[in-house]
């Protein structure tokens, strides 16, 4: 029986032979929708997935899903999609990932009856997907193919608005009228980027929702795939809508900060940090933390909050000038090249708290420019650093050893970054050189060392650029990204790096204790450490222990099917310690507010919150599945030599402190600036996560009894089949 929340469809596109088909969902709403959905269909579309190396090959299958929760007003959880299949630009394969994005498309999707779009194939020339509820068109993309992401979306609206009913009325039409909206098409489209197949080509959808880890764009721009839009006037079908609305606002009011009435926690001391929160909003993640934008370039306070479908928190802007809803990381990857270009050798001096407003709308320019052409900015953080450094070691020109005709004269000017950009996104000058990402470019230059050594090009694992957050010192981090096929992205944990170290850095005395914030964490934590405050012990003396092995299968699991199938959104769930309440213990789990009671109220299906872990585990063992499928093996799993070799010696915030226990068990924050690991231990710790998940030690494959105890036989028989399943009671 088909839960409720779900539309009850999949479309299935095959572009080879321009054709769509229905694909009922009943088979597939065990695995919950979002990453679950994608995992499995691509498990059932993708049978050849061992041949396949790279994501631009036509047979790769590439998912965007939507969950029972999209198109809902679950606070956080109603607009993100999940993107899945084989990604480009991994090391040391291009494996089975995922990506996402937040804004209105996944809501729009089920609101035209569709719970996925599954994409298989590559179409003979450019096409775009057009969707206007049960109607579907492969449409020819003549007219937007070259089109930047912007002018793309806005073509395509308009076409799709073109039959007016009344004002402001958009009447969906086809010989009978089915519906009318007042809202626009949610289209999601590639730029240039993605068009010319660079692995930094990204998905973009309104003016600032990416999905740009692991080349999906590229692989839109291989299958000639230019964009898809949705429209639809339809509604999600809730179980329990009076349990739903209860439920949000009990959020609201509980959990949520007040957009419209905003306090700073605490008193600094450090004058300057005064208007650090005003401006950047760092540390704006999980419900109880501020909700304004998520920005680290300094704007004005002339500007206004905004979310995606459903949300409680927005952590985007609108605001006059450029980079109109870009927020986060995508705001500062050209912050070095701007504040050195602005001042100088001065530049190498400053800190967090330093005004800087001066390259605000330098920093601005530079985010429009990678959302319009399409680019996924994060590789470029390290990587323009890293080019502007050979520049200055004169290794970069026309007569160089690396030909260029870039500016690289006006290296962090708005001049400089549009032709780096375009250079990239069209893959000439130095792009070409890069067009497979900067580790392939850097052996290409014979430059490796500056993979190993770590100190422009910091990519500690899976050809993917470090994060922000160090392995070495945020180690579920660190060890999550290893157990997954891309860096984990995942901020539940990261919520302490922020929160705690700033207010270490601005001076302000913080109002939870390390012990305190360690219990509120892992009391969440079930089934796995609910009973172990140790679980989140960042001390030496636990740094490769089964404690922090459980921490991490926790926030996998959780992920799995909270966040990447739900699709509830990162900066907000899981919600662990929440600075809101009195007792500072978040909404994860609650029996009133938590995850498990928007499950039951959207779906009208009762789960424990545990149950929702199980199923986690289930999504995250056919992901391991297909990782063996494609080569995946335990000698793979390792991080860069830079991460065993040297002590992690910086922090942005000047310290990188965690809960830690001293010799007697008395917990503080302790920094983790200088610390290294060692290889054996990581070998050590992977012992202990292998026999946490069941999986066979000598290779980290599953094994039956694992799987067939998930109800899962028939992905052991797969496995099998191919020579692939663990060991039971296998030792290294």
């Amino acid at each position: 029986m088909m839960m409720k929340g779900f539309a009850g469809k999949i479309l299935h596109v095959d572009l080879t032979n321009l054709t769509t088909s229905v694909i009922p969902t009943l088979k597939y709403q065990r695995w919950g929708g979002g990453h679950g959905l994608g995992a499995a269909l691509f498990w059932d579309l993708c049978p050849e997935v061992e041949s396949i190396t790279d994501g631009r090959d036509p047979r790769n299958v590439v998912t965007l899903a939507a969950s029972p929760f999209s198109g809902t007003n679950v606070p956080s959880a109603g607009g993100r999609c999940e993107v899945t299949g084989i990604g480009t630009g991994l090391k040391p394969k291009n494996w089975f990932a995922r990506s996402n994005f937040g804004g209105q498309f996944s809501a729009m999707l089920k609101h035209a009856g569709w719970d996925a779009v599954t994409i298989t194939g590559a179409a003979p020339h450019p096409v775009y997907l057009d969707i206007r509820n049960d109607r579907v068109v492969i449409q020819d993309a003549v007219e937007v193919w070259g089109k930047d992401t912007y002018d793309t979306q806005q073509l395509i609206q308009d076409e799709v608005a073109k039959v007016e009913a009344t004002a402001g009325w958009s009447a969906q039409l086809d010989n009978r009228d089915i519906g009318r909206t007042t809202q626009k098409a949610a289209v999601v489209a590639i730029g240039p980027a993605g068009e010319n197949q660079s692995i930094f080509g990204s998905l973009i959808h309104g003016a600032g929702h990416g999905s740009g880890q692991c080349g999906f764009g590229a692989v839109f721009g291989s299958k000639n795939l230019k964009a898809i839009s949705v429209i639809g006037t339809g509604a999600v079908d809730v179980a329990d809508p009076m349990a739903l609305v209860n439920a949000r606002f009990k959020t609201r009011e509980l959990y949520a900060n007040d957009a419209d009435n905003l306090t700073l926690l605490g008193t600094p001391t450090n004058p300057e940090a005064a208007n650090v929160r005003l401006n950047s909003e760092v540390g704006a993640h999980a419900l109880g933390s501020a909700s304004r934008a998520l920005l680290f370039a300094q704007i004005d306070e002339n500007h206004r909050s905004v979310g995606c479908h459903g949300c409680v928190n927005g952590c985007k802007q609108r605001r006059d000038g450029y980079g109109n809803e870009s927020h986060c990381q995508t705001t500062v990857w050209y912050l070095a090249p701007a504040l050195l270009a602005a001042r100088g050798e001065a530049a190498l001096k400053m800190t967090l708290f330093d005004e800087r407003k001066d390259v605000t709308e330098t920093m601005m320019y530079a985010a429009e420019t990678i959302q319009r052409l399409g680019i996924n900015s994060y590789p470029l953080t390290d990587g323009c650093l890293w080019l502007g450094a050979l520049a200055q070691y004169g290794l970069i020109g026309p007569d160089k050893q690396i030909k260029s005709n870039l500016p690289w004269d006006k290296f962090g000017t708005m001049e400089f970054c549009k032709a780096f950009c375009e250079a990239i996104a069209y893959k000439t000058d130095i792009g070409e050189l890069v067009a497979e990402g900067f580790v392939e470019a850097a052996k290409a230059i014979g430059r490796e060392e500056d993979l190993k050594n770590g100190k422009f090009l910091q990519y500690p694992y899976w050809g993917i650029p470090e994060h922000g957050y160090d392995p070495r010192a945020e180690l579920t981090w660190g060890y999550a990204t290893l157990m997954d096929s891309r860096d984990i992205n995942d901020h539940g944990y990261n919520w302490i790096f922020w929160n705690v170290n700033y207010e270490i850095a601005a001076g302000i005395d913080h109002p939870v204790d390390a012990e305190t914030m360690a219990r509120c964490y892992t009391e969440k934590m079930i089934p796995y450490a609910n009973d172990r405050p140790q679980a989140l012990d960042f001390s030496e003396k636990n740094m490769y222990s089964e404690n922090l092995a459980r921490a991490v299968q926790w926030q996998m699991h959780y992920n799995r099917f909270y966040k990447n199938s739900l699709l509830m959104c990162d900066f907000r769930w899981p919600d662990c310690c929440n600075l809101n309440r009195p007792d500072f213990r978040g909404a994860t789990a609650d029996p009133e507010v938590g995850e498990q009671v928007y499950w039951k109220a959207v779906t009208g299906e009762a789960i424990t919150f545990e149950e929702g872990i199980r199923r986690g585990r289930q999504v995250y063992n056919l992901d391991n599945a297909i990782w063996v499928l494609q080569g995946r093996h335990r000698d793979l799993v390792k991080f860069e030599d830079y991460i065993y070799d040297k002590k992690y010696d910086h922090s942005k915030l000047g310290t990188y402190s965690w809960p830690s226990t001293d010799d007697k068990g008395q917990w503080s924050f302790e920094d983790t600036v200088g610390r290294q690991l060692d290889r054996e231990g990581v070998e050590h710790w992977k012992d202990h996560y292998y026999r946490l998940e069941g999986w066979d030690l000598s290779s980290g494959w599953p094994t039956r009894e694992t799987l067939e105890a998930l109800d899962m036989a028939f992905v052991a028989d797969r496995l099998a089949r191919a020579g692939k399943l663990g060991q039971e009671g296998l030792r290294r």
